[in-house]
């Protein structure tokens, strides 16, 4: 699998530079996991892109999983009704390859 550091500011200031990162990883054949551990801040644009990253994946038929998702992010996806969407729903991390129910 490969990790990719989400770092700490998921601000709006710093989408761009998400996004570049993301898409670099967009059709990797091997699974990501997206390290979510420090992060602090997150922002709406940083969330839906996130999203399109995982659901953009799924429908490859790509593995895409969260690892250590921070309390910021996990509430901020639940707030805005994303965290199925990025399989955040769970009390743990998990897959975000599976289809919300």
């Amino acid at each position: 699998m490969t990790a990719v550091e989400l770092g700490a500011d998921l601000g709006i200031e710093s989408a761009a530079e998400l996004k570049a990162r993301l898409s670099a990883h967009l059709a990797s054949e091997t699974g990501v996991v997206l390290d979510a551990e420090h992060v602090e801040r997150v922002h709406t644009a940083s969330l839906q892109l996130l999203v399109a990253f995982v659901r953009d994946r799924r429908e490859a038929g790509l593995r895409t999983d969260f690892q250590s998702a921070a309390a910021p992010l996990r509430e901020a996806a639940r707030l805005l009704g994303l965290a199925s969407h990025l399989g955040l729903d769970a009390a743990e991390p998990t897959s975000a390859t599976e289809q919300p129910a």
